[in-house]
């Protein structure tokens, strides 16, 4: 099908963001959408909502995962978000199922949920995982929408790593500079992704996860991301909306275009 024929079908690449309060979720969108301006806020009939009447809203503990956030930089992705479990507990995590299968009996493409991004961060005191993420991935079926774990703030990570490294008699500058990829090497055969992938508590697995360090620095990276979260797409008509619709990774539109 033609691009431009997909784009009037489809119109836009829906995601859902899950993740804790401290998550990371806004930056790491900022990021896809080359942007440091907040999104603009729709309801679920189109109407925007004014920024005072949402803040208002936040403050009083009201979230409405219908809303919609599109960033003007880049109108072709609208995201929702869910405040992850730990801060509406049950009624938070049914209102996540409920919207994960509504939208999966949606008719149309354009208004079904095409991907979930689950944010994890690691800055936490504890890494471990949270019992609700633990519930999400052991009681939440989202059939074919691809679900990708994001560790986010993974630089966190390094300190410990620069520490491993020093205490093995490596120089200040060779454990600064081999820490990252250090602290890659030890979190892929680590506790948290063994238990993700392998443990028989977690029944619905991702379909991946991406690592993502210094999120917030204006020369961050979201090109894993994209290229991550379009590999997981079997719908091909998604996955050309995907890739023409972001605009932080050219290599990977070119990429696609010659695989095709």
């Amino acid at each position: 099908m033609d691009p431009l024929e997909i784009r009037e079908r489809i119109d836009r690449f829906r995601i859902l963001v899950i993740g804790r309060a401290n998550a990371g979720k806004t930056t790491i969108l900022q990021r896809v959408c080359n942007t440091r301006e907040n999104p603009e806020i729709y309801n679920s009939t189109g109407k925007k909502i004014d920024a005072t009447v949402l803040m208002a809203s936040t403050e009083r503990g009201l979230h409405n995962i219908e809303n919609e956030m599109v960033f003007k930089s880049n109108p072709g992705f609208i995201f929702h978000d869910s405040r992850g479990f730990e801060a509406g507990g049950e009624s938070e995590f049914n209102k996540v199922k409920v919207f994960i299968a509504d939208r999966s009996k949606e008719i149309k493409l354009k208004d079904q949920l095409h991907a979930i991004w689950y944010c994890i961060p690691m800055d936490e005191a504890c890494r471990s995982f949270t019992s609700g993420e633990v519930k999400f991935f052991s009681q939440c079926d989202t059939g074919s929408i691809p679900v990708i774990v994001l560790f986010t703030k993974f630089d966190a990570l390094y300190d410990d790593a620069y520490a491993q490294l020093k205490s093995k008699g490596a120089s200040m500058n060779d454990a600064a500079e081999l820490a990252p990829k250090h602290a890659e090497e030890s979190f892929a055969i680590g506790s948290q992704l063994k238990f993700l992938y392998h443990s028989k508590e977690i029944r619905h697995p991702p379909k991946c996860h991406i690592c993502l360090p210094n999120m917030d620095r204006d020369d961050a990276d979201c090109g894993p991301l994209i290229e991550r979260t379009a590999g997981t797409l079997d719908n091909e008509v998604l996955k050309q909306i995907f890739v023409s619709t972001q605009q932080s990774n050219l290599e990977l539109c070119i990429k696609y275009a010659v695989e095709k």
